[in-house]
C-alpha cells in the first residue's frame, strides 16, 4: 500500500484519519471521567488486578520526595527491576536494571549507575519530568519482565510488547513492537522502533515497519521478521477484550507484554491509541470498525467477542 495517494483513496482503502479518530471514536466512545484509569498506570494496574488479569509484579511506589531514602533498602532483594513514571507515555521517564550490587546497578546495555543516579531519575520522575502535561507523579517499581525466549533475538536491549485496538470489546488490529538500537532500547515506534503487523486471527506476523517504511528483517539482529508467531493468541485476544468491561472505553490501545515464567500480562492502557498500527498492519482500520458498530455488544461475551473477530478478520494479505 503506498501512503502517497489521494484521501479518496485512502478512504477506499478504509484508513482511519486523526480527525475521524479524535471525534468519532475517541471522543464518541471514551467518556473523559474515565481517563484517569488508564492515563496512571497504577490505577491501571489496581483495576488489572481486581479484574484477575495478570501484570507484573509491584516491587513499590514512591509518592514523595521524602521517601526517596528509602529506594535503596526496597532495591536491596529484588535483583532486578524497572522504575517508570505512573502518569508516563511513549516510554519516557521507564529506566531498566537488570542486575546491581547495592553499589552499581546495570542497565542492559552494561551502563553502570550509582544509587544517586537512581535517586535522581526518580526525583525526576516526582517531580514531572516525564509525566503527561509535567503534572507532578508517582515512580512505579517493577519486577523486571523476562521476555520470552522465542523472541530474545528480536528486540535490541528492551522487552518487546503487542498492542492490540480493541472497539466496543472487539480486538479488531495488533501488531507487535520490538525495540532497537535507534529506538534506545525502548518499543516506541516514533523512536525507530520495529512496528510488526500481526493477524488478529492467528497472531502470525504479517508485514513490518520501520519509521513508517516497510522492513523484511530486524536492523540489529537480522531476523527474519516473517517468522514470528505469538504464542497464546487466543488467551492475549480474551485478555484485551475484557479489557473493555474492566476500563469502560469503548476504543482503546491494549498493551500486553510475555513474561517467559508468567505468560502474558497486561502492561497498560491507552485512550488514545495511535495509527502508525494502520501501516504496520498494511491495512485500514475503518472498516473492521464500521463492521463492529453494527453489532450488539452488550449480547456477547469476551469469549463471543473474540471468536467473531477470529472469524471475521482474517488478513487476507497475510
Amino acid at each position: 500500500m503506498s501512503w502517497l495517494i489521494s484521501p479518496r483513496r485512502l478512504r477506499q482503502l478504509g484508513v482511519l484519519g486523526m480527525n475521524q479518530r479524535n471525534i468519532e471514536y475517541i471522543a464518541g466512545h471514551n467518556d473523559r471521567r474515565l481517563f484517569p484509569l488508564v492515563d496512571d498506570k497504577l490505577k491501571t494496574k489496581e483495576l488489572a488486578i481486581d479484574a484477575g488479569l495478570s501484570v507484573p509484579k509491584l516491587v513499590g511506589v514512591i509518592r514523595y520526595q521524602h521517601e526517596i531514602r528509602s529506594i535503596k533498602a526496597m532495591l536491596h532483594s529484588q535483583p532486578a527491576f524497572c522504575i517508570k513514571p505512573s502518569k508516563g507515555s511513549g516510554g519516557k521517564g521507564i529506566l531498566v536494571i537488570h542486575d546491581h550490587d547495592d553499589q552499581q546497578y546495570f542497565k542492559p546495555n552494561n551502563q553502570a549507575l550509582t544509587l544517586t543516579d537512581i535517586m535522581r531519575h526518580t526525583s525526576n520522575i516526582l517531580a514531572g519530568l516525564f509525566s503527561l502535561g509535567g503534572q507532578p507523579d508517582k515512580a512505579i517499581i517493577e519486577d523486571l519482565i523476562h521476555f520470552d525466549d522465542q523472541f530474545i533475538n528480536y528486540s535490541f536491549e528492551g522487552v518487546p510488547d503487542i498492542r492490540i485496538i480493541v472497539f466496543r470489546g472487539f480486538p479488531v488490529m495488533a501488531m507487535m513492537r520490538l525495540s532497537t538500537a535507534t529506538s534506545d532500547g525502548k518499543a516506541n515506534l516514533h523512536q525507530g522502533a520495529v512496528g510488526v503487523g500481526i493477524d488478529i486471527t492467528t497472531g502470525y506476523a504479517s508485514h513490518a515497519v520501520q519509521f513508517d517504511r516497510p522492513v523484511t528483517h530486524h536492523p540489529d539482529t537480522e531476523m527474519p521478521l516473517s517468522e514470528i508467531r505469538i504464542p497464546d493468541w487466543r488467551q492475549l485476544l480474551y485478555m484485551a477484550a475484557h479489557c473493555y468491561e474492566m476500563s469502560g472505553l469503548g476504543y482503546l490501545g491494549v498493551d500486553i507484554v510475555l513474561d517467559a515464567r508468567k505468560g502474558p500480562m497486561l502492561l497498560e492502557l491507552n485512550a488514545r491509541p495511535g495509527l502508525a498500527i494502520q501501516i504496520a498492519n498494511h491495512q485500514g482500520l475503518s472498516h473492521r470498525l464500521s463492521d463492529v458498530s453494527a453489532l450488539d455488544e452488550h449480547a456477547l461475551s469476551p469469549d463471543e467477542r473474540v471468536a467473531y473477530v477470529q472469524q471475521h478478520f482474517q488478513d487476507s494479505t497475510a
